[in-house]
């Protein structure tokens, strides 16, 4: 969006409209007052919850005259920009924030910032409400708007939340030896194509081909640049439960924030697990180890964890809790499709369609841990969820336990033998 300085410049000369926006900065002292943080957190979620827009900072507008922004001064404004995006926009906003030279109406350079908003994923509550732009001002949405507007955006779109482009990513974002391993023998497509055939990339209302949620989720090194949710936060206890207070030493024994692509996610989960479970000795016919939880079983209740979680909830991530007698694995959003509880066992529903079919082109990895007869990591036949119950009702004689965490989580436990 307006590409070059003379593009830019040229829009300036028009005025605001649904597209950018102008701001004069003040200074007192080492501190910004204009704008205000309220009044330019209003402008960026606005952007963020239309088709995105520019706001550049040191522009009369007014006048639209270019006074620019101290030399000394765009530091501290930087600074307050980025602070207003995280602390006073809900989700946080993650705008590109550009400093340039341009020229004024007597040809002298003045320094402004430039700040790109894209469209979001997500819809974004500032100071004065849930706001979008309506040509070159900002209007409170009216309850009907906001409705349409969560549901556009979350996992009850036409198009799902795993299609949908991720407005900020670029398709060169998506690494090419991520994208090349879904390919099969017979396939002769470049990246491009084969990103869209796959489902990692789509075009966008623009006409650009970019990644979608499921390509950042699959095919990019660090998905959390543009979803900073996408990881599996895991912790090792002492003992039965979270006691700050353990006279034994730290409550933690490890703890780990697993990113990467979901395939990867699912083994860092598995490993985590592998490594902080207690394994033990008995004799029965021989000596024979027994360890706390059977890995087919984690394996499996891994992948469905990152295949089937809502993504559309921003800040909510999966969390892995490993006690003594139990592991406890939370996966944010409720059962898709009206599921419930009781039927998991026996009825298949998939809330990112493209996720489980990229994973079931994922082979399982041949890990010491793990003992399976799969050769991807998704199973089309449902027999996931089976093998979690079965699996693990054999190895500690008490069947795990499902159940909704209110309407935002669904929790999974996984009893350990009794000792």
């Amino acid at each position: 969006m307006f590409e070059s300085k003379q593009e830019l410049l040229e829009k300036i000369r028009l005025g605001e409209d649904s597209l950018l926006e102008f701001k004069e900065t003040r200074f007192s002292g080492q501190r910004m007052t204009q704008p205000t943080r309220d009044s330019l957190a209003d402008e960026l979620a606005a952007f963020a919850n239309s088709h995105g827009g520019v706001c550049v900072l040191g522009v009369n507008d007014e006048t639209r005259d270019l006074v620019g922004i101290p030399a000394d001064q765009l530091d501290v404004a930087e600074q307050y920009i980025r602070q207003i995006c995280t602390d006073s926009i809900v989700p946080p906003v993650t705008p590109r924030v550009e400093r340039l030279n341009l020229p004024n109406r007597t040809g002298e350079d003045r320094p402004v910032i430039r700040v790109d908003v894209p469209r979001s994923l997500f819809v974004h509550r500032s100071p004065g409400g849930y706001l979008h732009r309506v040509g070159s001002a900002k209007r409170v949405m009216t309850p009907e708007y906001l409705a349409r507007l969560f549901q556009q955006r979350g996992q009850t779109r036409i198009i799902r939340f795993d299609e949908q482009v991720v407005p900020e990513a670029r398709l060169d974002d998506l690494s090419p030896d991520l994208v090349a391993r879904f390919a099969t023998v017979r396939t002769n497509d470049d990246q491009s194509v084969l990103s869209s055939k796959l489902g990692l990339a789509r075009t966008d209302d623009d006409g650009t081909l970019k990644p979608t949620v499921s390509g950042i989720l699959m095919a990019s090194d660090d998905p959390r640049r543009w979803i900073p949710n996408a990881y599996i936060q895991a912790v090792a206890y002492r003992g039965t439960s979270i006691r700050t207070d353990d006279p034994n030493g730290p409550y933690q024994l490890d703890a780990a924030d697993i990113s990467g692509p979901l395939d990867a996610q699912v083994i860092g989960g598995c490993e985590f697990v592998a490594k902080n479970m207690r394994i033990e000795a008995f004799k029965q016919l021989g000596r024979r180890d027994r360890p706390q939880f059977d890995m087919s079983a984690v394996f499996e209740a891994m992948v469905n964890a990152v295949a089937h979680r809502d993504y559309s909830i921003h800040g909510s991530k999966i969390r892995l809790r490993l006690f003594e007698d139990r592991l406890e694995l939370y996966s944010p959003g409720t059962l898709p499709n009206t599921l419930g509880i009781e039927q998991i066992e026996h009825l298949q529903s998939s809330r990112n369609e493209t996720l489980a079919s990229l994973l079931a082109k994922c082979p399982v990895p041949n890990k010491p841990w793990l003992s399976t007869d799969r050769t991807y990591m998704m199973d089309k036949r449902g027999e996931g969820v089976p093998i979690i119950l079965g699996n693990s009702l054999r190895q500690s004689g008490r069947e795990p336990e499902y159940r909704l965490v209110g309407d935002a989580e669904l929790q999974l436990t996984i009893f350990a033998p009794a000792r």
